[in-house]
């Protein structure tokens, strides 16, 4: 099989989970099941397939470090778990924008630079990157759709890791770019694989599965991380929001109007450093029931955020590259729907999302 080269686009602490992830299953057994990874192969590609070939950040400390060192950068905290390689992947500038919030920029001290976009495409050419992943800070709007051009430009499969609405733009204007250009689209906001969405979805599913009305719920997530420091600011979180809820809201045929009537709140809440990459989820539903009886649910999950994100990760670059060894074009709603919260075309999760995500892979989708 051939390789799945994959660039980055914003070298954080997903992206170092990621990375290392890679070489931790390096050598996994393809029939084996492994803890922590959905498909040990994937159409065809094993996870040691994945070659990272290209790199951008903003921060000086990270910018002209070989990849395998600048993922253990401050403000980077992941922990090294794995044992990588010297890569000879170069981590090059990339454009500031409103990649990095006023109140971030003591921690990722951004270098001045002025990276156009000829800049950028002329790196991924160059890398023969496949797929360019986006794992920019939440609220980067502005240098996710530069990236996006990038992609574009370049002729490489985009993966939205994040929640800016390119796969599920409403407008229609990035999916028909994609589509025109020929070239696939996978996105927005990638699921924990159990993280604070994945659980509030199964929950909600369950009341609404076994007759329960969904009055009232709320998710609150709190980490100490620079993902959630980043996210105290509240200008910030528009669409990070509205990809939460959604994500939620959606399983339920009345979700809009809860939405409508205040009585859903979903998003990161807190900042508290001593969690690290901790991230503490808190999730209340309450429902009517049988007779109009009370059922209320209160459940916390704590898990290590980029973990979480990793794994999934690791199955959303190879089914772009399936996606592209099958010359589809524009978003993949197959794939989309079951790896990220905010998708073209929401599906539950553990029935229609995952049997179309295995259809795919096995190419037997329509």
């Amino acid at each position: 099989m051939p390789k799945v080269r994959v660039a980055i686009a914003g070298i954080g602490n997903a992206a170092a989970a990621l990375v290392q992830g890679v070489f931790y299953y390096w050598n996994s057994s393809d029939d084996d099941y492994i803890p922590g990874v959905m498909h040990s192969k994937l159409g065809g590609y094993r996870i040691s397939d994945i070659e990272f070939v290209a790199a951008f950040d903003v921060a000086k400390n990270k910018i002209g470090k070989d990849l395998s060192e600048a993922i253990f950068e401050y403000p980077n905290i992941t922990p090294k778990f794995a044992e990588i390689p010297k890569l000879g992947v170069e981590v090059k500038p990339g454009p500031v924008m409103d990649g990095v919030a006023e109140h971030m920029v003591e921690f990722f001290k951004p270098a001045e630079t002025n990276i156009s976009l000829e800049k950028v495409v002329d790196e991924l050419k160059s890398s023969g990157a496949d797929v360019f992943l986006n794992l920019l800070p939440v609220g980067s709007e502005e240098a996710t759709r530069f990236y996006a051009k990038a992609s574009l430009e370049a002729g490489t499969a985009f993966v939205n890791g994040i929640p800016v609405f390119i796969a599920s733009d409403p407008s229609g204007y990035w999916p028909n770019l994609y589509k025109e250009r020929g070239i696939p689209l996978l996105g927005d906001d990638v699921k924990g694989q159990v993280g604070a969405t994945i659980l509030h979805r199964t929950l909600t599913r369950l009341f609404h599965a076994r007759g329960v009305i969904v009055e009232e719920t709320y998710q609150l997530n709190i980490g100490g991380n620079t993902d959630f420091l980043n996210m105290t600011v509240e200008e910030r979180l528009h669409s990070k929001r509205i990809s939460k809820t959604r994500a939620v809201t959606s399983i339920l045929p009345y979700g809009e109007n809860l939405e409508k009537e205040g009585k859903v709140r979903i998003g990161p809440s807190d900042y508290v450093p001593f969690l690290g990459n901790i991230k503490v989820c808190y999730i209340y539903i309450k429902g009517r029931s049988f007779a109009d009886f009370p059922v209320i649910l209160d459940v916390k999950l704590s898990v290590d955020d980029k973990s979480m994100i990793a794994g999934v990760l690791i199955d959303a670059v190879r089914a772009a590259k399936i996606a592209i060894d099958r010359s589809l074009k524009g978003p993949v709603p197959e794939a989309s729907a079951y790896l990220f919260k905010h998708p073209p075309t929401q599906a539950p999760d553990d029935e229609t999302a995952k049997q179309w995500f295995e259809e795919f892979c096995l190419g037997s989708s329509s």
